[in-house]
């Protein structure tokens, strides 16, 4: 299995081109290549490009866990950049479609930063999905472990939980993320951000992301972090996210439209031989 390697601020990604294989991986297999004893190391898989008619490429983004996620903002920004590293597009824009919808890309010209157009953040206890009746799910109460938490949940195609706190840390994230992460309330499971407010242009989050575990960035955390952020009236609508692995920006336009800009850096490629699938990793 032939694979680029990239990172968007510490969240690393390989990318796979369905071309360069002769069937579909399982999630088993997902789960080992992605394992960073036994296969590559990363927090996802990037299949694609995929031919498709609803955009000029389509894209599958694979969890470490196997689980396949509706978006990915790192995802999205490491795709756009292989797809600029191997002559499929330049400069201008271009749409992705993922299993969250379509999005829009642009590779900047020094192709170190991409911009993505990430689509509505809705705050729709339908459309997250979260329990319960109609409702935007804003200033909710939620137990995780021994604490007790007043989260704000959105969507941007993928769902997140966000809790406000005067201050967070990775403890935080590592301790409750993953209760948060498999409440029953998130039919779907949840991503989880841990957000401090500094001033009305920035805020800085820990991240439990669902089917990765802790994250030193999220495109679509950052995202969905902001639109909260803005809608309680804590931010504007410029704000920078500050994260473990460093920074994005976001600019929140009308109906919460997110143009998320941030930074690709390039790894390595290479192949995964035949010998690497014949192992099962301890504890499996």
């Amino acid at each position: 299995m032939k694979f680029h390697k990239y990172h968007g601020l510490g969240n690393d990604y390989l990318v796979v081109d369905p071309k360069d294989l002769d069937r579909d991986l399982s999630p088993a297999e997902i789960r080992l290549v992605c394992h960073r004893n036994y296969g590559v190391g990363s927090d996802g898989i990037l299949l694609g490009p995929i031919p498709t008619d609803a955009a000029n490429f389509r894209l599958r983004i694979f969890n470490p866990d196997g689980s396949e996620a509706e978006k990915s903002g790192n995802g999205l920004r490491i795709f756009s950049r292989y797809l600029y590293d191997t002559g499929l597009v330049g400069t201008e824009p271009f749409t992705i479609l993922t299993l969250g919808g379509v999005v829009r890309s642009q590779v900047l010209p020094n192709a170190e930063m991409v911009r993505v157009h990430m689509g509505q953040v809705s705050f729709d206890a339908a459309k997250i999905p979260v329990a319960g009746g109609p409702r935007e799910v804003i200033g909710e109460k939620i137990r995780a472990g021994d604490r007790e938490f007043v989260f704000s949940a959105a969507t941007i195609g993928n769902p997140h939980c966000v809790v406000v706190l005067d201050e967070v840390s990775e403890t935080l994230a590592r301790t409750y993320g993953p209760f948060i992460e498999n409440d029953p309330r998130f039919p779907n499971r949840t991503n989880v951000q841990f957000m401090k407010v500094i001033d009305r242009g920035n805020i800085q989050i820990e991240i439990w992301e669902r089917g990765a575990g802790y994250t030193l960035a999220s495109g679509s955390s950052s995202s969905a972090a902001a639109a909260v952020a803005h809608k309680l009236g804590h931010c504007g609508r410029e704000i920078t996210v500050r994260m473990p692995g460093g920074n994005l920006q976001i600019a929140i336009g009308d109906g919460y439209a997110i143009d998320m800009t941030g930074p690709v850096t390039s790894v390595c490629a290479g192949d995964v031989f035949k010998e690497a699938f014949s192992v099962k990793p301890v504890g499996t």
